[in-house]
């Protein structure tokens, strides 16, 4: 780990040059020094029929939201915020909820081949440096991903704390790649092997001849691979107030996270998962 985390600015040309020429995917990377929220803005361009993979990166961003709309706080330079714009045509509707766990799978690819840090995913998209790691707040929270629909687009929006410091982060069980350990820091070389990983991902399940199949185009088994989730005793906090004890046995074909408790297994679609130790 270097004494002092990297604050280096992004280059929103470079990263253009690295990203856009070999792209089957990407149409547009911006980066922008602040806004409120790059999901937002991303929804808004998609409503207005903007184009199909459009990259939008903030430096600040200052209304970030994670799921169920609780607020996603960030330190302006010590942490990547960015948002893709997808229009999976050919994708059936009842298979557009894997995107944003298949956001998560590319994450925990690219971070691990960039940073060193054994990361790993909670149930449905929460990015974590793996317990092992053995570094200040190992096995906490790095990323969170949120997905929103607008219209026939889907809108991925990314946020990781990269070289955030104790004192930066909120309270619970936040950490940064930095904090973890991690090898690599850049938030420019980060964030190119994170869209590289997005864009692999998202041609294999999108395209081929069963657009949308998890289970034939390896996501559902690699998401598996590098779930903590499944095979722990956990507590699901689901919408409505319900809370489900049992234990995590597998993530179905429609990415449902089934539950083994005491009057059965139950799928749950939508909830706040905690690891029971």
């Amino acid at each position: 780990m270097t004494r002092h985390p990297d604050r280096t600015r992004l280059a929103e040309s470079e990263l253009a040059a690295d990203v856009l020429p070999a792209s089957q995917l990407y149409t547009s990377v911006r980066v922008v020094a602040q806004t409120g929220s790059t999901n937002a803005d991303l929804v808004a361009a998609a409503n207005s029929g903007a184009p199909a993979g459009a990259v939008l990166v903030a430096e600040d961003q200052t209304a970030g939201r994670g799921r169920l709309d609780r607020s996603w706080q960030s330190q302006p330079g010590a942490s990547l915020t960015f948002s893709v714009l997808l229009r999976p045509s050919g994708v059936p509707v009842a298979s557009r909820g894997w995107l944003p766990l298949l956001t998560g799978v590319a994450a925990v690819s690219a971070l691990r081949a960039q940073t060193g840090l054994d990361v790993v995913l909670k149930w449905p998209n929460d990015v974590l440096a793996g317990a092992g790691n053995g570094a200040a707040r190992g096995g906490g929270k790095l990323a969170g991903i949120l997905a929103e629909q607008a219209g026939d687009a889907v809108v991925v929006g990314i946020g990781l704390n990269v070289s955030a410091t104790e004192s930066e982060l909120p309270g619970g069980h936040a950490t940064s790649l930095w904090l973890a350990g991690a090898t690599e820091t850049g938030r420019q070389a980060i964030l190119t092997e994170l869209l590289r990983e997005l864009e692999r991902w998202y041609l294999r399940w999108s395209g081929g001849p069963r657009p949308g199949d998890a289970e034939a185009c390896g996501l559902r088994g690699s998401y598996l691979r590098w779930c903590a989730t499944v095979g722990r005793d956990v507590r699901v906090e689901m919408p409505g107030g319900k809370t489900l004890s049992g234990h995590a046995i597998d993530v179905d074909k429609a990415g449902q996270l089934l539950v083994s408790a005491a009057d059965g297994v139950h799928a749950i679609s939508a909830g706040d998962v905690v690891h029971v130790r």
